[in-house]
């Protein structure tokens, strides 16, 4: 303001000047609030928000408070009574070679005709086989002249149907490759070529995944329903670029099942058409995205490992409710980790009620730093206004054992969507990405359940697919 527009509004009185001063400080307050805003947004990262640790690029962030988890009081490395895994021998090698000294240790003298002993120091070198390990087995279909005069054909067997094919190992091998491994088709039919002598084009790549995920019909409803009749269930989504549009990735897993479905939505239309939440009526497990709290016949937990990253986000904000909030909730479990390893079911109603009484503690200390004011809310109050809203919801797990503390389960199983996405930048169609994600929930699911994925993939390519027989918890 220039110094001829100061006397002006001093000869206009005190009123004008008031007005200008209120209008100022104003102005200034809503800079303060955006600064902020922009100031919490840079200084996010993995440790005090859902931005995922790749984020945080080569300069990770320093701690300035205490890592979300706590130590657990064991020594580093292998745990008392951890068996551990080495390399066994095997009773019968596949190649034999023997070594024989040819000069005495002692005097030096030549043992050609020394007296062969028994026994002796046996070493085993694991080892790829030479050349390649492709083998070509030849069908013939023989046939027989009855008595009678007419000519008979043997059936080939099942699977059969060209002169020349490659069988469902290879075929195997081909799709866990591009969906476990997450390699190109181009790629992909190069390692086929260097390590099993398969030449096969990235066609024929694409033409086996579509195969598979064709024989995955009767899984895929199996998998639904198992999910729906679980206890408990994760439920999560992410962005994904399909078909050149944002496009949404559903994931419903637990323990032993893992379910992926694509959507163009994100929302209640996604949901109702992945199937499984309209119908559950167990504990879901979700990060608190407000559609999930639509279906009503479910009871809800949350992730308190998004929690405690937004907590440690307001303690860097310079608030005190939130360390406290924090430290609550990693007592809490605590509590439940020694209940469960002492054989126990559930907490008790004593230990249940403080804990709930020092959540009411920690929500009246936060409203005492968060008057009621005018105007938009910071994270810090609407984070607090929602732990007050769904203290059930969080301090689950602390109720029905059943719950675990974070999602953790649906966020790893998510992540592999996401480390796809980073190779290939994109589902080109709607199609491709509803095979991937068919197969990859094939693959999941038959590794929580202990079936190693070749092994699993081997069945489907030879038109048997492995089937869960039960859900896990």
């Amino acid at each position: 303001m220039q110094l001829t527009e100061i006397e002006s509004l001093v000869s206009e009185g005190v009123d004008a000047v008031a007005a200008v001063i209120a209008r100022l400080e104003a102005r200034i307050d809503a800079q303060d609030a955006q600064i902020a805003g922009l100031t919490a947004r840079i200084g996010q990262n993995s440790r005090n928000s859902s931005k995922p640790p790749s984020s945080d690029g080569y300069g990770k962030p320093a701690s300035k408070k205490r890592s979300l988890r706590r130590p657990s009081g064991r020594k580093q490395g292998g745990q008392e009574g951890h068996e551990g895994a080495r390399l066994e021998p095997v009773a019968s090698p596949d190649e034999r070679l023997t070594h024989e000294p040819e000069r005495c240790d002692g005097c030096g003298g030549d043992l050609t005709d020394a007296e062969r002993l028994e026994g002796g120091e046996r070493r085993q070198v694991f080892e790829l086989p030479e050349g390649k390990p492709l083998r070509v087995i030849e069908h013939l279909a023989g046939r027989r002249r009855c008595g009678c005069g007419q000519v008979s054909a043997a059936a080939f067997p099942e699977g059969v149907g060209a002169p020349t094919q490659y069988g469902p190992g290879v075929r195997a091998l081909g799709v866990y490759l591009c969906v476990y491994q997450h390699l190109p088709y181009d790629r992909a039919a190069q390692a086929l070529r260097d390590l099993a002598g398969a030449a096969v084009s990235t066609g024929t790549l694409q033409s086996w995944t579509e195969a598979a995920a064709a024989g995955l019909d009767d899984f895929d409803e199996r998998l639904r329903e198992l999910l729906i009749a679980s206890p408990v269930v994760h439920f999560d989504e992410t962005g994904a670029r399909i078909a050149e549009r944002l496009g949404w990735v559903h994931s419903q897993s637990t323990e032993k099942l893992t379910r992926y479905v694509a959507h163009r939505r994100r929302g209640g239309d996604a949901i109702d058409d992945a199937g499984v939440l309209p119908d559950f009526e167990g504990v879901a497990v979700h990060d608190g995205w407000k559609p999930y709290r639509n279906y009503t016949a479910a009871d809800h937990a949350l992730c308190n490992g998004h929690h405690l990253r937004e907590l440690q986000a307001a303690t860097e904000a310079g608030h005190g409710w939130p360390e406290a909030m924090g430290e609550l909730l990693l007592d809490a479990r605590e509590r439940v980790e020694r209940a469960r390893e002492a054989g126990r079911q559930s907490l008790g109603p004593k230990a249940l009620a403080e804990i709930e009484a020092d959540y009411k503690r920690v929500i009246a200390r936060g409203h005492a730093e968060h008057p009621p004011a005018q105007g938009k809310k910071g994270k810090a109050h609407n984070l607090l206004l929602r732990l007050e809203r769904d203290r059930d919801d969080a301090l689950r797990f602390a109720r029905d054992f059943r719950v675990p503390f974070t999602n953790n389960q649906a966020e790893q199983d998510i992540r592999m969507v996401k480390l796809q996405q980073k190779i290939s930048g994109c589902f080109r169609t709607a199609a491709g990405a509803e095979r991937f994600l068919a197969v990859r929930g094939y693959i999941s699911t038959a590794r929580k359940n202990g079936i190693e994925a070749l092994t699993a993939l081997g069945q489907l390519s030879a038109g048997r697919p492995w089937l869960p027989m039960a859900s896990g918890p």
